[in-house]
């Protein structure tokens, strides 16, 4: 009859008992001791002891011998065991986790909880181990020393626009999401040749609405080698935009320009290809980038604003924003001369100075699209 129980039904046991509860109970129902079992399996007292407190483990050798002498399978014995173990590591993690939870103060975890990016929880004593364990499972790392290893010590590689760039916790959040979203795509080596030759395309792709230029960005792109994310824009962060090569051969632009204008988004994602075109042997800096936001006085920020500047108005059409009327007609007329959107013209009058900050906002587009990595 005991058998029977054992063979027909479905095991559903506490994963934090031992293999040796099982044992117990089928010994029990059989009313032998622990000498007799041993006697049968053919093992030490001893060893039959420690296996029933779960001290040694349930080996092949031992699930064999448990099936002929107890019943079940070795599968069943093998599978009990396993499940034990990964049980015991994970409540023994837990309790190590629960040491760590001073390391959540430096990370954005309620923003993160916003975005879905992690389970939306009541932060408390009880769930803080938890998070600690999703948090090093989101970064990738084992501990938040391995954390601060990569990410924090990644701070001297990173390349500020804003002297005030310095929550590190929220800005390596957001670039490792960029880097989860990079992950998933597939893509040719960078191709620096067959880069430059897209970009005048890219270019061109300025007069249209995200779902137009949407796919044909992310081709041009992709077959330059180049990977292009969109993601959520952490508050911490304070970056619009990111250049950096996630490997010797492969360049990463990652933008957070959720519902912004065509202007600051087209001028943003050229600021990041200059970085690429002009620094890309610096293969381990991090161009943290907010070009919306007043001039920055490093010369890399510097060099990557003129060559986007000059690269959607050409220094030899530059001196046309000067002398032309400021009407909304010329600004049509100048962009379609250009080959560029209207809102590219306005912005760029707007940031000289040449018109107030208020004037012809209606020539420009508001982007709300889906991830450009999609």
């Amino acid at each position: 009859m005991t058998d029977q129980f054992v063979t027909d039904v479905p095991f559903a046991p506490d994963w934090v008992s031992p293999p040796g509860d099982t044992i117990l109970d089928l010994m029990n129902g059989r009313e032998w001791t622990q000498a007799e079992l041993a006697e049968r399996l053919g093992f030490s007292l001893k060893h039959v002891n420690q296996l029933i407190k779960g001290k040694v483990a349930l080996t092949e050798d031992a699930a064999i011998r448990l099936q002929s002498v107890l019943g079940s399978s070795v599968e069943f014995w093998l599978k009990r065991e396993a499940q034990y173990r990964e049980r015991a590591a994970m409540l023994e993690a837990q309790q190590r986790h629960a040491g760590m939870i001073g390391w959540l103060d430096q990370l954005p975890v309620k923003d993160l909880m916003k975005l879905g990016v992690i389970e939306n929880r009541r932060i408390d004593a009880n769930s803080k181990p938890r998070l600690v364990t999703e948090m090093l499972a989101f970064f990738g790392v084992a501990t938040p020393e391995q954390w601060q290893s990569h990410y924090g010590s990644m701070e001297v590689c990173f390349r500020r626009s804003r002297a005030e760039q310095s929550d590190i916790g929220a800005i390596s959040a957001w670039l490792r999401m960029g880097e989860q979203t990079a992950e998933k795509l597939d893509g040719p080596y960078y191709d620096e040749s067959r880069f430059k030759a897209a970009l005048q395309e890219i270019r061109a792709l300025t007069i249209l609405s995200p779902q137009e230029f949407q796919p044909r960005l992310m081709q041009s792109l992709h077959q330059a080698g180049v990977a292009l994310v969109l993601v959520p824009a952490l508050p911490g962060a304070g970056v619009s935009g990111v250049a950096r090569w996630l490997n010797a051969h492969r360049p990463l632009i990652q933008l957070s320009l959720y519902g912004k204008s065509n202007d600051r988004f087209w001028f943003t994602l050229f600021h990041e290809v200059a970085h690429i075109l002009l620094h890309g042997k610096e293969k381990k800096a991090v161009f943290l980038d907010d070009p919306g936001n007043g001039e920055s006085d490093s010369p890399q920020e510097k060099e990557a604003n003129a060559w986007a500047r000059d690269f959607l108005i050409p220094r030899d059409r530059a001196s046309m924003l000067e002398e032309m009327p400021k009407t909304k007609v010329m600004v049509k007329a100048l962009a379609a001369e250009l080959g560029i959107h209207s809102g590219i013209v306005v912005g760029r009058l707007q940031y000289e100075g040449l018109i107030p900050m208020k004037w012809m906002n209606d020539l420009k587009d508001s982007f709300r699209f889906q991830h450009l990595s999609k």
